[in-house]
């Protein structure tokens, strides 16, 4: 294959290329069997002509548009690969020449990845992770608990913010009642936020028995439009007040929440451990976050083609609502529920897209000058991984993902973990002393310049 590549600008160029005449050939002989089935030549039964027939009656050149639409695909992707360029989006392509019995050549415009120059990526600065458990976190989950666990016990005082109270309410604008306005034995605990701002303060300081006029004013975005913004008048009868019993701290009460111990030393000491994994997950995310970013901002990318955000935001809407689809969520369903459309999740995704890209754009180009390489144990390991995720078989799995993109996902998980096992832990204190000094050099760096200048 005769194969040449011009680049005309930083992310775009020409690509000319030859389709030999043996795939010409396939091509013409598959696109003749296409149309060969609703051919009515005279002389002949419907579909029953012969190739030979054919080329007298009509010409060669007939089938050539169908043939070049059959191989021009395979032909452009070994193009592209043998030309060593990374094209993105689809390419405007025109023949240059389709001369019989010859190799038909083809002239591709072609936008490429902006090329991608790496700063520092190892041993970047990042500020220090804090995973230690304090006793007064340990305490904060078995207060949690607590109240997770508490009975509500009825109570003849006022009622007061974190009481539950039992409730009827019939609301009314401009004296009309409204669908939705009203209820009876209506459980409500008091500054949860569950009623419309405003109408639980209301009730705050009242007894079981009280009869309260709770007048509030609908939100102006409230998702009923008929009630957004009006005012309404809820005449409210407290049935019941009922405030939180707190169940008491020992053996007992760590038995009840937790089966797998015996006292409540142990159930402190099983809340020590799970917090400080969740405080070493999060510092690890933290991290790599955060070193990732250094190493992206280091790295110098030249404009990134409209067609690779474009990309980009068509995966990430793929991915999202194949994952409400798995959860019996169809995407215009999805769009009802949450009052949205196409195109406003598509801008959604559309807003970090660009980031989304340049990031991915300087991990292919650590893997790329790291020599980093997927084995076959990691690619089965990777493919038995998402089949157990997604609940698929492994085949199914198997079949959707090619060599080359399982290829991708794990090396470029691999560049992310050297940049994150190489990253420098900081103290806080530490790394914004330096954003000062290097202000502090800079100044006395432009001080200096400017004696210099005027002497």
């Amino acid at each position: 294959m005769s194969v040449k590549w011009n680049k005309t600008g930083k992310t775009t160029g020409e690509l000319i290329f030859d389709i030999s005449q043996n795939e010409v050939k396939l091509g013409l002989d598959q696109a003749f069997r296409r149309v060969k089935k609703n051919l009515r030549v005279p002389g002949f039964r419907k579909g029953h002509v012969s190739r030979v027939i054919f080329d007298q009656y009509y010409g060669e050149e007939a089938l050539y548009e169908n043939a070049l639409n059959l191989v021009l695909p395979n032909a452009y992707s070994a193009a592209v690969k043998e030309a060593g360029i990374k094209a993105v989006g689809q390419p405007q392509v025109q023949p240059v020449s389709m001369d019989k019995g010859k190799d038909w050549t083809m002239k591709a415009i072609v936008t490429v990845q902006p090329e991608v120059k790496l700063g520092k990526y190892k041993g970047i600065e990042v500020p220090k992770q804090n995973t230690r458990v304090y006793a007064k976190d340990v305490d904060a989950e078995l207060d949690k608990r607590r109240k997770q666990n508490a009975e509500l016990v009825l109570k003849k005082g006022e009622a007061k913010k974190g009481d539950t109270v039992t409730i009827d309410y019939k609301g009314t604008i401009n004296g009309k009642n409204f669908d939705g306005g009203s209820a009876k034995d209506y459980s409500l605990e008091l500054g949860s936020g569950s009623f419309i701002p405003g109408f639980e303060d209301q009730l705050i300081g009242h007894k079981a028995g009280d009869d309260v006029d709770v007048v509030v004013t609908f939100p102006k975005n409230y998702g009923a439009k008929d009630l957004a913004g009006k005012e309404a008048h809820f005449a409210t009868k407290l049935h019941e007040v009922k405030s939180k019993q707190l169940p008491k701290l020992d053996d007992e009460f760590a038995k009840d929440v937790d089966d797998s111990v015996d006292t409540l030393d142990q159930l402190k000491d099983k809340i020590k451990k799970n917090l400080k994994d969740q405080k070493e997950n999060n510092a690890k995310e933290a991290i790599q976050q955060d070193s990732i970013e250094g190493a992206v901002k280091n790295a110098t990318v030249d404009k990134i083609p409209d067609a690779m955000i474009q990309e980009d935001v068509d995966t990430q809407m793929n991915q999202y609502l194949g994952n409400m689809q798995r959860q019996g969520i169809d995407p215009q369903t999805y769009y009802k529920l949450t009052n949205s459309n196409e195109q406003q999740l598509r801008a959604q995704f559309g807003k970090d897209a660009a980031e989304r890209v340049k990031t991915n754009l300087v991990l292919e180009a650590i893997v790329k000058k790291e020599g980093l390489k997927a084995t076959k144990d990691e690619m089965n390991k990777e493919i038995k991984d998402l089949a157990k995720e997604y609940n698929m078989k492994e085949k199914v799995v198997r079949n959707t993902l090619t060599d080359d993109m399982l290829t991708h996902d794990i090396t470029v998980r691999k560049a992310m973990d050297l940049i994150t096992d190489s990253a420098k832990q900081v103290a806080k204190s530490k790394l914004k002393d330096d954003k000062k000094d290097d202000k502090k050099s800079t100044k006395k760096s432009s001080k200096k310049d400017s004696k210099k200048s005027k002497k």
